[in-house]
Parts: structure tokens; sequence; C-alpha cells
């Protein structure tokens, strides 16, 4: 890479993440002499007031501007959504993993300025006070976790129309909505006509950001004695002139338009994770073939531009978590997540010449953000897919790949066109979406296996002895395993009704206080509705619940049926003792469950059959029930790291899995469990129904001899084809030692560039907690494919 990419790279990778209460101090000023505006209106002006007066930060050497704080590596806090205490500062500033330097001055700022202003009317505080007992209790117990208790919800990504219209056009778009409205026989003319007049506000106030950073390029320009640093500077002031008041013109533009509107969202509210362009390699390759047709751009100078847009991801750390939010998703990593490949809107081969070019800015970059994928599709040459793979096995996590065709099948599935389930992909960690044009929230992490622990305690939780389920029936009485799946059954419809309801009450919340009128000019078809994206504004509307566990539940139920209810090896009452000993004088049963049981991952139908009934339980009591936005509820299966969590609130399990260790990761089956090899696993993995979700997660290990040369390269290509042959919806590798990994235990100092893959991101291993290390560590190592 150029030395300007590098001196940038080193700056984002060395620059300790700190927080900065600008934006808190700028927003608490807007609040305090606010008038007596509509709610959207009122959104709509702090956003604007926070673009006229944020800090603008244009760094020395770069190509693409434009900071979410005033310089690299600062996070803002949002405190509308969650007013951080005292001691959360504190917290945040000692931590030993993912810190976020806190100065005496940012602490005395939140003393004096934001915390009084802010204590009892945050999001934070509505959601806790409108929340039933049944709620907090299973919340606090560890059964569910509530992504919107920090953060709001955003999980969405764009489409092309940036790059095909600019704010003056949107402005245009509004202004005829505005006309249109039926005042005489619509009685949301005025709500409409309120939400409209915000986002014109909101357009006219990222036109101005932008012009600010044009300013400030002239001004440095000036000052300026390096003739080509002064030319790329005047260029700068040009590009931000231009864009995103206009479309982009050129490949610059392209990127700098789209990077201005990253800004504009994530500044607008703290969305929860996943803000991305998408398909990046589609929407910039007429760009980038324009540009190299009309000799103004050569391969070189793309690939530099792409390197600073990679960096500016890097810039920028996920605002800081607290509490169970942190255990939930325990890093600095934003899940901005790249899609490249997949196909056309017209079902033709997505891939391009930028698509190879992105593969090699991810290769040589080496970054943790933006987070990048393929869309594999069976029409997409092979020559990708290897190009892919050789990335993944220099041993870092990326990229992950994608089943393209599984992903529109499971779009269509829910109800999108097919133009708009083949412009689609996975954001975040593996959700689906149809980009640009859905609202589809993560609502939070339902823990299986926990609910399997109260079924076997007649609804008790044993840890803290409280009653949180329902009473379905002591566990030694149980005649079948039927009886057994009937009671789990009963508790999960009990949790995720307690969810469900939570959760529309949370929907209601923020789109009563929280409208989010900037994001609603960039998703269809919020201006054509004059609807918030927090209201249903969006075309299509999906609120999804993640299952965590399910290789864990798997084995426990396998356990259960095999040991208890067909060969008698034990009684409901023996096993239960023993775990209720935490197998203390009870290694024998132990060595049983873990070694003379049928387990998930070995291609073995009596573990697996039970898997996809437990997967047809959990979607049946999730899937189609309504939202509050005009959609519905759907499932995918994913932990982030909250199987670590998760575990860490359950005793030992009837799968061998001692008390409090974390659960099985995504789809994967239980850490060192799978034994048949990787192909098994697939095998496994593949009964489960995965058009019928929103997204599944699948992590394999390998020893990096077994990819080594050319050998090793195709058998990784063929493995992938043949997951995805099966349906399979998406797939991610660890290439590493586990030798290696336990040095760098011992010694981090010696390790802190290592990076492995977590669940659905990759994270430096030094930054990862103890357990989530060891779960790693203990993750399969497949020495053969």
């Amino acid at each position: 890479m150029k030395e300007r990419v590098a001196a940038l790279k080193q700056q984002s990778l060395e620059t300790p993440p700190w927080l900065s209460t600008e934006r808190a101090q700028l927003l608490t000023g807007f609040y305090k002499n606010a008038g007596d505006t509509s709610t959207p209106v009122k959104r709509a002006l702090a956003f604007q007031y926070l673009m006229e007066h944020k800090t603008i930060c244009i760094n020395d050497g770069e190509l693409i501007v434009g900071e979410r704080g005033p310089a690299p590596q600062a996070s803002p806090t949002y405190p509308e959504l969650c007013c951080h205490s005292m001691q959360d500062l504190q917290i945040l500033n000692d931590r030993e993993k993912i810190p976020f330097l806190v100065s005496d001055q940012a602490k005395e700022v939140y003393r004096e300025e934001i915390i009084p202003f802010w204590q009892g009317k945050s999001m934070r505080d509505k959601i806790f006070q409108e929340m039933s007992e049944e709620w907090k209790q299973a919340y606090e117990h560890g059964i569910f976790t509530e992504f919107m208790e920090q953060r709001a919800p955003g999980h969405t990504v764009l489409d092309d129309k940036i790059y095909r219209k600019g704010f003056l056009d949107f402005q245009r778009e509004i202004a005829e909505s505005l006309q249109k409205l039926d005042y005489y026989n619509d009685p949301k003319a005025y709500y409409k006509q309120e939400q409209l007049k915000a986002m014109r506000i909101c357009a006219d106030a990222i036109i101005r950001f932008a012009q600010r950073h044009a300013e400030k390029a002239r001004e440095l320009a000036s000052q300026e004695r390096n003739a080509g640093r002064r030319a790329e500077l005047e260029r700068i002031a040009e590009v931000c002139t231009h864009v995103p008041a206009q479309a982009p013109r050129d490949f610059w533009e392209a990127l700098q338009s789209y990077w201005f509107v990253h800004l504009g969202v994530i500044t607008e509210l703290n969305t929860w994770d996943a803000f991305n362009p998408g398909r990046l390699d589609q929407h910039l390759n007429p760009f980038y073939q324009r540009g190299i047709r009309e000799g103004t751009l050569t391969k070189d100078q793309a690939k530099e531009l792409l390197q600073c847009f990679w960096v500016k991801f890097n810039n920028q750390p996920a605002p800081p978590k607290v509490g169970v939010t942190a255990e939930e998703s325990g890093t600095y990593t934003d899940f901005a997540n790249i899609n490249s490949g997949g196909l056309k809107r017209d079902g033709s081969d997505g891939v391009n010449e930028v698509s190879y070019l992105v593969l090699d800015v991810i290769d040589e970059m080496r970054l943790l953000q933006p987070s990048s994928n393929i869309q594999l599709s069976k029409k997409n040459p092979d020559r990708f897919l290897k190009r892919a793979c050789q990335i993944i096995r220099k041993g870092w996590g990326q990229p992950s790949i994608f089943n393209a065709d599984a992903i529109i099948e499971e779009l269509l599935r829910q109800g999108k066109t097919i133009e708009d389930a083949r412009a689609g992909g996975a954001s975040g960690c593996v959700e689906t979406g149809a980009f640009g044009k859905e609202s589809y929230i993560l609502t939070g992490y339902l823990n299986l296996v926990k609910i399997l622990e109260l079924v076997l305690n007649n609804g008790q939780d044993p840890r803290t002895g409280r009653q949180l389920g329902p009473a379905t029936g002591d566990p030694t009485g149980f005649n079948s395993f039927g009886q057994l799946l009937e009671a789990f059954q009963q508790q999960l419809n009990y949790f995720v009704n307690i969810k469900v309801k939570g959760n529309n009450i949370i929907e209601r919340l923020y789109a009563t206080y929280m409208p989010a009128p900037f994001l609603s000019i960039l998703i269809d078809d919020c201006i054509a509705k004059g609807q918030d994206y927090n209201d249903g504004g969006a075309r299509y509307n999906t609120t999804y619940i993640q299952g965590v566990g399910l290789g864990s539940l798997t084995d426990c139920l396998s356990a259960l049926k095999y040991h208890i209810f067909e060969q008698g090896t034990f009684t409901m009452p023996q096993l239960l003792e023993a775990l209720n000993l935490n197998f203390a004088g009870q290694e024998k049963v132990r060595q049983v469950l873990l070694n003379k049981t049928p387990k998930y991952g070995n291609d073995d139908d009596f573990a697996d059959e039970i898997m996809t009934t437990i997967f047809d339980i959990f979607y049946q009591e999730v899937n189609g029930r309504s939202n509050t936005k005009g959609g519905v509820y759907r499932i995918n299966l994913l932990p982030t790291t909250c199987h670590v969590y998760f575990g860490s609130v359950i005793g030992a399990t009837p799968d061998g899995r001692r008390a409090w260790q974390p659960l099985s990761e995504g789809i994967s089956p239980v850490q060192g469990a799978d034994r048949q090899g990787p192909t098994a696993v697939i095998k496994s993995a593949a009964k489960m129904d995965h058009i019928r979700t929103g997204g599944t997660l699948l992590n394999q290990k390998f020893a990096p001899s077994v990819l080594a040369g050319d050998e090793g390269l195709n058998k990784l290509t063929h493995l992938v084809r043949a997951y995805f042959k099966l349906d399979g919806h998406h797939i991610q590798f660890n290439v590493v030692d586990a030798k290696i990994l336990r040095e760098a235990q011992r010694n981090p100092e010696q390790y802190r560039d290592l990076i492995v893959r977590v669940a659905g991101y990759s994270d430096y291993f030094c930054n990862l907690s103890k357990a989530l290390q060891d779960e790693i560590i203990a993750r399969t190592e497949h020495n053969s494919i």
C-alpha cells in the first residue's frame, strides 16, 4: 500500500478509543433551548444543530473525509437513548477489555451537564418504566436480552439510490409528497406533514455538513505548502461541494457521498449496528468502468480510494455499552458488513472487476472494520470463491461467505419481490434483508438452553430460587420424551409472549419519542408514505428474535431422550442430582453424557432429528406474529458473544457441560462435540430449513496445514459449494492453530495483532474475555476435509 494509506492505517490502529462528550453537550444544549415543535421536527432540528456545530476533522493525507467524533477513534455518546452514569464512565475507562479512555474533563461534563439534564428522560428509562415485572425478571435472569435497551432500531442497509440521486432530488420528492397530502380525508395528514418537514430539514442539514467539510478543505489548502497535497485538498473541497447535494459523478464522489450519509445515520441515532453500503461492488462498478474508459481513473487510484474508505470505518469504534449489553456484544466493531458478488437485479452474475478489487483491499488492509462477506451464487465463477478463500486461509476470519441463492429464497418466502430479493443480502453478523427497502430490527437474544433448565426445575431458576416460568410439571414424573418437549414448548411460549409484548411496546416508544427522519429519507417508502422509519415507513418491516444455543440444546435433549427415555442408562432423579452437584463426584455420569451420547454435528440422525424438531418449535412460536409496524416476527440463529453470557447464568446441563460455561454459538455444534469431520458438520446443519430463517451462523475451525497449497484451497471451495447446494445460509472459518491461541493467552503482549473469527465478526484475540478465548480454543480444530 502507498505511504499515505499506511500512515492512515497506523493512526487508526494505534489511537486508543476514547469517549467524546461533544455530541452529548451539543444535544443537551439544543434541548435546553428547544422550542415547542412536533417531535419529528424537533428531532430534525437537533440533527441540523449537530451537523452545523460538530467538529470538522480532515486528517493529514486522507482522501475520504469525515469522522463520527471530533477525531479518529473518538466515540460520541447518546444520552437521549442511554445516559451513562459516573460509575459507567469509570468502568469504561478502567475495564481491561474494550476500554474507552474517559478524561477527567469528560467526567466533569457528565457530572455537571449531561446527567442532571437527561437522568430519568432517556429511552432506556422509558423502556424500563414500561416493562412488566415478568419482563424484568426474565431479562435480569438471562432468559433474553433487549437490543434497544441502549441503542436505537436501525439494523438496515442502503441500496443504490444515493448513487443515482442527491439530497436536492430527495427534497423534491419530499415536496411532492407534501403537496399530495389530503387534509380533508386523511386523519394522519398532519402527522405525515410533520414527518416530511423533518425529512426536509435533515436533507438540508447533510448538505450543509458536506459544505462545512468543503470550507475546511479550502482553508487547509490555503495553508498547504506541498503542491500535491494542496491539489488534493482543493479536489476534496470540490467533491464535498457536489455530494451529497447532488448525485455523484465519479468513483471518488460515490465513496464520499456514501460516507457523509453513513455519518449522518450514526450521528442522528446510535442505531444497533450494521448500517452499511451493502452491495458496494455493484454500486461502484458503473463509476469505475466509466473512469477507466474515459481515462480519469486507474485501478491503483480506485484501490487507494477504497483503502482510505476502509480506514474511515476502522476509525469508528462502536459507542460504549455497559452491563448486559456489553456482555452480549463486547467489541469495538460496529458490524458494517460489506457485500460483494451475488446476483444482479435481473438475475445474472453480479461479480465484476470491483468485486475483485474489493477482495484485494480486504486482503491488503487486514482491518477489523468494515466486516466483509461474499455472496456466492451458483452463477458466480469459481475464481471469485477461490480468491476469497485465499484470503480466508490466511487466518483472520474475513471474508465470511453467504449463499446468495438461499438469501433470495428467504426473502421471497418473506414476501419480497424477486428484484428486491436479488438486490438484498446479509448485514450485521448474518441477517437477511431487502437493502434500501426494509427495516429489519433485531430485538435481542433468546436463551434456549436456559428455558430447558427451567423445564427441568418446574419453572424455577435453580441459580436464584425464583419461580420465573410456569409450573410445567415435576420432570421426575415425565413418562416420555414427548412430555418433556411439550413442557419445553410451554415454557418457550411463555417467554416468547413476554418478549414480543415488550418488543411491541418498545417499538411504539421509539415511534412516539425517537423518530429517525434522516434515516427515513434513505429507505423506500418513507417519503412516499410520509411515515418514519421507526413507525413502519419502510416498504418491509421485520422484527427478529435470535435463538442462542441450538447445538447445546440439541445435545441436552439428545442425552435426555437417549439415556432416560430409551436406554434407561440413568433415571431422571439420578441425572438431576448430577446436574445439581455440577458433576462433583459424578464424573462417570459426565463422561457418559459427553462420549456415549448422539451429538449434533456428526451427521447422526438421532441427534439431528432432535435439532430439526426444536428448530420447528422455535419457528412456530415466533414466526408470523404481528409487530406494530405492519410487518411480522421472524427468527434467526446467531449469538455475537451472548453465548458466553447466557452460559454464565446456567448451571450444569445434560450434555455434560459444567455450570457457567459457554453455550454453543450460532448453529455450530457444541465445542469439541463434532468428531466426524467438517463434512459431517455441514450435513447436520443442512438438515435445518435455513430458508425459513432470516439468517444462521456456522463457524468452522481448521488447522492451517489443511488448507495449504492448491489442494487445500480446492477442498475448501468444494466444502463451501457442497454446503450451499444443501441450502446452507452462511459459513465462516477460523484458520489457526490452537497452540498459537494458548500461547497468546499466556503472552498477550507478543500477539497483539492476532485476529480470530468470533461469531459474525472478527476481533483481536487479546481483546476477548478469557471465557470467550477459551470457547474459541475449545472449538473443534479440523485436521482434514
